[in-house]
C-alpha cells in the first residue's frame, strides 16, 4: 500500500507540472503516466491477494477455536507470578529448580526464584553449603544406603581357597519436614512495576527459612557426630592439642576424603584465632582469596551460628567430612498469599513453604570437641 501511494504521488507530480505550465501532456509524459498506472494496477492486485489470504486465515482460526483446547501462556517472570498471587489472580505457585531430579545441588544451575531463596539461605546457614544437598520432586521417604564395612582381602596360596568376606550395609532415611515463613508487602509496592518484588521476597524468605533450617539441621548433625574429644582446660575452649586429636579422631578413610573442615560458632572461632603452636606462631590462617574461608591446621573453617558456644560440656567445635551430612529438599518453594491476614494495614502477606530433612551417613566421618 505504501508503494501504491508513492506511485500515485509520482503521477500527481507529472500532472501538476503540466498544469502549472498551462499545457497538455507530452508524449513522454503520457508514457510515464501509463507506466505508473500499470504499476498501480499491479499493486492493487497484490493488495487484494494479501487481503484474501488474511481473510482466509482469520476464518480458519475462528473455525479451529470451536474445537481446539484453550491454552494460557505462563507468566513472563517470577515477578509477574508473585504480583499475580498478590492480586488474587493466582492462589499460589510452587517455584521449582531448573532440574528437579535426584542430583546434588552443585549440578543445578539457573537463577530462578527458588535458586535465589536457596542462595540467600546458604549465606545465613553454612549447613546448606557444606552438606551434599539433593532435590527431589516428591516428598516420600528417601532411603540413602551406606557401606559400613568393606570386604576384606588376604593372601591366597596357589590353588588355595579364598575366604568369604562380604561388605556390610546400613542406611539413613530422610523425610520432608515442612518449614514456613510469612512476608508482608505494602499494597503500593506490589503494584509498583519499579519495585523489585522478586529480590525482596527472596531475601526475606531466604533469610528466615535459612536461619531455621540451619538451626534444625545443625542440631541433627551435632547429635549424629561420632568421635568425641573432651577438653581438659578450665576455660572450656579447645586447645592446640585438642584440635589435633579431633582431626585424627575421625575414621581413617574419612580423613583422605575431600571437603574436610571445621565448623564452629563465633565464640569457638574467637578462641581458635588465639591459639599458637609450640613455636609461638598462630595456627589460624586468613584466606588470601576473597570469599574463601580461613583455615585452621590447613582445613577450612565455617562459621555456624547454631553450633554451641564455648562452655561446659558443649559441642563447640565440629570437624570431619562435612558432605557426609546429606540434606534433602522435597519439591520446590511453595508461595501463597492472603490479602485478609493483615487487612487493616493494607498489606499483602506471602507465605513461603519448604520441605527439608537431613542426616549423617557415617557417624565416624565427623567428630566434635566437648568442653570440660
Amino acid at each position: 500500500m505504501d508503494a501504491r501511494n508513492n506511485l500515485i504521488a509520482q503521477a500527481r507530480e507529472v500532472l501538476d507540472i503540466a498544469e502549472a505550465e498551462k499545457r497538455g501532456l507530452s508524449a513522454e509524459e503520457n508514457q510515464k503516466i501509463a507506466r505508473i498506472e500499470a504499476d498501480i494496477d499491479s499493486a492493487d492486485t497484490a493488495i487484494s491477494t494479501a487481503r484474501s489470504i488474511a481473510d482466509r486465515e482469520a476464518r480458519a482460526a475462528e473455525a479451529s477455536a470451536s474445537f481446539a483446547p484453550t491454552t494460557y501462556a505462563p507468566a513472563n517472570s517470577d515477578a509477574d507470578i508473585l504480583r499475580s498471587i498478590a492480586m488474587g489472580e493466582t492462589r499460589g505457585h510452587e517455584f521449582m529448580r531448573e532440574n528437579r531430579t535426584l542430583v546434588p545441588s552443585s549440578n543445578t544451575v539457573g537463577q530462578s526464584f527458588f535458586d535465589r531463596v536457596f542462595e540467600i539461605a546458604q549465606l545465613v546457614g553454612p549447613i546448606l553449603t557444606t552438606s551434599e544437598v539433593f532435590n527431589t520432586s516428591s516428598g516420600e521417604n528417601l532411603v540413602i544406603p551406606t557401606v559400613t564395612a568393606t570386604s576384606t582381602s588376604g593372601s591366597v596360596a596357589a590353588a588355595g581357597t579364598i575366604s568369604e568376606s562380604n561388605p556390610t550395609f546400613s542406611s539413613i532415611t530422610l523425610g520432608a519436614e515442612k518449614y514456613g515463613a510469612l512476608v508482608q508487602v505494602a499494597q503500593e509496592l506490589v503494584t509498583d512495576a519499579g519495585f523489585d518484588i522478586t529480590s525482596y521476597i527472596a531475601q526475606q524468605l531466604g533469610t528466615s527459612l535459612g536461619l531455621k533450617v540451619n538451626d534444625v539441621l545443625t542440631t541433627k548433625l551435632s547429635a549424629a557426630a561420632g568421635s568425641v574429644v573432651r577438653g581438659t582446660a578450665t576455660n572450656f575452649a579447645a586447645q592446640y592439642e585438642d584440635l589435633i586429636d579431633l582431626v585424627y579422631g575421625i575414621a581413617d578413610g574419612a580423613r583422605v576424603l575431600p571437603s574436610l573442615g571445621f565448623m564452629m560458632s563465633k565464640t569457638g572461632i574467637a578462641a581458635a584465632r588465639k591459639l599458637k603452636d609450640g613455636s609461638g606462631a598462630y595456627i589460624w590462617t586468613d584466606s588470601a582469596v576473597p570469599g574463601q574461608p580461613a583455615t585452621l591446621l590447613g582445613y577450612p573453617v565455617f562459621e555456624n551460628p547454631n553450633i554451641a558456644a564455648v562452655g561446659t560440656a558443649s559441642k563447640s567445635v565440629l570437624f570431619g567430612h562435612l558432605p557426609s551430612f546429606k540434606v534433602r529438599v522435597a519439591g520446590g518453594m511453595r508461595v501463597d498469599q492472603s490479602a485478609d491476614f493483615a487487612f487493616n494495614t493494607d498489606t499483602v502477606t506471602y507465605r513461603g513453604l519448604m520441605r527439608v530433612d537431613g542426616g549423617l551417613t557415617h557417624a565416624t566421618h565427623i567428630g566434635f570437641y566437648q568442653g570440660k
